[in-house]
């Protein structure tokens, strides 16, 4: 991430949404954090495939009647049709997985730009012909991975990228959590329905929905990639048809060693991700139960705690500037949001307007990427009897 903080412009981009009405959690955490910074304005959504839920979504949201579309098809085409000054610039794609592709791919090629949720599509295929639409379009795409929008996680990564932990030996991602741990998706929770689903999901369970948000962590923190992988995909609930745990060895390309796992039914865990980076010199933690807060540890045996703020004297300028209130007043999710839609907005208007940007967005479409190539080459890992698999970009 680069930094280089201007005043909040005058003109908001203009945002329309995919998905995220009534009943959906994570549509109303990207609304709040669009809002943060007062850089964005929410002007259309299609919030529903069902109609009625679309527009009563829209009017709560204080929308016009008109600009609550019945479809997102209907919404690209709609909103071309309106004055350069007033459609919607960017579309917030948070649909379940199966309609990434589609909405990204026909959105891009419409002249919007698209800031999805991950994973950035169903399968690699799409994320390949993805990559192609977004470099022949020219327009901004980006992922909403979460963890890259804390302050520390950027601190971390700044660290290592300027030799404190010196060469890296091993890394450590873990991501437990215990929601899944009897069949919601039976007793009538959305949430749990789609994501355990096949056709909605993609060919992975925790391994897309938050396997590859560990593994997104672990390369983006490192500055490294993953070149070989072996895993096992496991399913805890009977009857359930995809994976509810992952685990995984890691091999990294400077031959440092990594271990991955993650698992939806670590009963009465939250969200409790955590990382672990070795070098030659020291290491460092960080843990999103604790996410204002880095761990660093020395050769020596010297451990201190780095404290997130915006005036903290300790931290890089680029991390003081993801923080929005002094040490001790905690930031937390929404922030880290929001950090990530500044980001965007920035990167939507230096499209039109060179030399505008504030903040590159951490998770292109390089990023989306890799996360699909992580989560098939997971599934054929764990079907091949976990034996040692490369990354196909």
């Amino acid at each position: 991430m680069t930094e280089q903080l201007s005043a909040v412009p005058q003109t908001r981009v203009r945002m329309g949404m995919a998905g995220g009405g009534e009943g959906a959690f994570i549509g109303e955490i990207h609304r709040a954090a669009a809002r943060l910074d007062g850089q964005i304005e929410l002007v259309c959504g299609a919030f529903s495939s069902d109609p009625e839920i679309s527009r009563r979504s829209g009017a709560r949201l204080g929308l016009a009647p008109e600009r609550a579309y019945a479809s997102w098809q209907d919404m690209l085409t709609a909103e071309a049709r309106r004055p350069m000054a007033d459609r919607a610039e960017f579309i917030a794609i948070v649909t379940p997985n199966f309609l990434h592709f589609p909405i990204a791919s026909a959105a891009l090629a419409a002249g919007y730009h698209v800031l999805s949720d991950k994973p950035a599509t169903r399968t690699l295929a799409e994320a390949r012909a993805l990559r192609q639409i977004v470099a022949r379009t020219g327009r901004c795409y980006a992922l909403t991975h979460t963890y890259l929008g804390y302050p520390l996680i950027a601190e971390a990564r700044l660290r290592i990228e300027a030799g404190a932990i010196g060469t890296i030996r091993q890394v450590a991602v873990q991501y437990p959590q215990g929601w899944l741990s009897e069949p919601a998706e039976l007793s009538g929770n959305r949430q749990a329905q789609w994501r355990t689903e096949p056709e909605r999901a993609g060919p992975g369970g925790s391994v897309g929905d938050i396997g590859v948000h560990a593994f997104n962590l672990c390369e983006y923190v490192t500055g490294r990639k993953v070149v070989r992988l072996c895993g096992e995909l496991s399913t805890a609930v009977a009857g359930r048809k995809l994976d509810d745990g992952a685990a995984a060895f890691l091999l990294f390309d400077n031959g440092a060693r990594g271990t991955l796992s993650v698992t939806q039914v670590a009963t009465g865990e939250e969200n409790d991700l955590t990382i672990r980076v070795y070098g030659d010199k020291g290491g460092l933690s960080w843990s999103h139960r604790e996410p204002n807060s880095l761990r660093l540890l020395d050769k020596d045996g010297t451990e201190r705690t780095l404290r997130a703020g915006s005036n903290s004297p300790t931290l890089h300028a680029t991390t003081r500037a993801m923080c929005r209130t002094p040490a001790g007043h905690p930031e937390g999710f929404i922030e880290a949001f929001a950090n990530l839609y500044r980001a965007f907005a920035s990167d939507v208007r230096h499209a039109s307007s060179p030399g505008e940007v504030v903040l590159a967005s951490p998770a292109p479409i390089s990023a989306a990427v890799r996360g699909m190539a992580f989560i098939e080459a997971m599934v054929a890992s764990s079907l091949g009897g976990q034996a040692w698999i490369e990354l196909h970009e």
